[in-house]
């Protein structure tokens, strides 16, 4: 994140403001990049020669203009899966599979996080972009991401709540950050074939991105559940941790299937993992 952000210095001198969103995952030391991240197409105000030429001949372009062109025979809108900003929303996330998207994410979540190791050198990262806005005179606006609460659970599973509560604690001695995690009325939607909030445990709907911004921005406040957006600082992060732990006494006395969904996941998992080692 920090080298996309110096990337965009570059390229916009005169940028005047960020929102970053953020999440626990970002900063699990046994991560790496992803995939397509390229140091060397950073900091330059020019595509490089390898994404020219994959841009213009790779097999993953072709097929993109295959379906363009049919969706455009076939009179598609392209809003469909483009939106004005040039984002492609999940627009299929009432298609009745919901529940098998939650499955998936929750067991993707233990493939990749079942082992969870802060990353000083990441959160130092974060602390260098606080920096750098600040150094450019750049309104910077954090917030922690509305995942779904059975994604939570997934963290308590493997036993890291408390880490997740001091990554909490830590970022709040950077800077303020905007909480829309936890156990309020948006992530706490019930876990149902079809949902308004969520195409799967990690990743909302735009109505739902649209309420962040609102919160964060200050816009039409009244359109947003009163409980969704939290300003953390270090005089209220407390009494906010303490308020998700009571908020989800009352979400697991209302959700018992949900619960026992993550923790027969989580089990399966470490049986599996087990099961593994034994046949090598």
């Amino acid at each position: 994140m920090l080298r996309y952000l110096q990337h965009t210095l570059k390229n916009q001198p005169e940028l005047k403001e960020v929102v970053i969103g953020i999440d626990f995952f970002m900063f699990n030391e046994l991560l790496g990049n992803q995939p397509g991240f390229d140091e060397n197409r950073l900091e330059k105000t020019h595509l490089i020669p390898s994404d020219i030429m994959n841009s213009l001949f790779s097999v993953d372009t072709l097929d993109v203009s295959r379906e363009t062109i049919l969706a455009n025979l076939e009179g598609e809108n392209k809003t469909n899966s483009e939106n004005s900003m040039g984002f492609v929303p999940h627009t299929q996330y009432q298609d009745g599979k919901t529940k098998g998207r939650f499955t998936n994410a929750i067991n993707v979540y233990y493939k990749f996080h079942h082992q969870y190791k802060f990353s000083d050198k990441y959160f130092t990262d974060f602390q260098k972009i606080v920096n750098l806005c600040r150094e450019n005179n750049i309104k910077l606006t954090v917030f922690i991401s509305p995942s779904h609460a059975i994604q939570w659970e997934s963290i308590r599973a493997t036993g890291e709540f408390k880490t997740w509560e001091n990554w909490k604690r830590k970022l709040v001695q950077v800077t303020p950050v905007w909480d829309f995690s936890g156990y309020n009325s948006i992530t706490t939607e019930k876990l149902q074939d079809v949902m308004e909030n969520y195409a799967d445990s990690s990743h909302y709907t735009k109505p739902v991105g649209d309420l962040i911004l609102n919160r964060i921005l200050d816009y039409q406040p009244d359109k947003v559940p009163g409980d969704f957006g939290v300003l953390l600082t270090p005089e209220n992060i407390e009494s906010h941790l303490d308020k998700i732990r009571t908020d989800r006494e009352v979400w697991v006395k209302n959700h018992q299937d949900e619960l026992e969904l993550v923790q027969r996941l989580e089990k399966e998992f470490v049986e599996n993992q087990k099961k593994n080692k034994k046949n090598k």
